[in-house]
């Protein structure tokens, strides 16, 4: 699959990237050889092979969930620069 100079340029738009023309080159040969060896592996025949998130089996390295009491409020809020009762105050950064 090819992908375009013009295409490149669009995405680069979208991600607010700033590419010179050789960048740009170079980035549509990369991306369409990279599209050209999905294609290949779209070619595999998968039918018969189950759906697996991992290859080797793993077992979930999570604690347990326990229920612990939480800090008293006034040893929450002691170190808060600025607070409104029993909140932390920010400053605003939305108008």
């Amino acid at each position: 699959m090819k992908i375009s100079e013009d295409e490149v340029r669009y995405v680069a738009r979208l991600a607010r990237l700033t590419l010179d023309d050789s960048h740009i080159q170079a980035m549509s040969e990369n991306l369409s050889r990279i599209l050209t060896y999905m294609d290949k592996l779209n070619e595999v025949e998968t039918t018969d092979v189950p759906p697996t998130s991992h290859v080797v089996k793993m077992d979930p390295l999570l604690r347990p969930d326990e229920v612990r009491g939480s800090l008293p409020l006034e040893q929450a809020l002691q170190n808060a620069p600025d607070r409104a009762g029993a909140f932390y105050r920010v400053p605003r950064i939305l108008e």
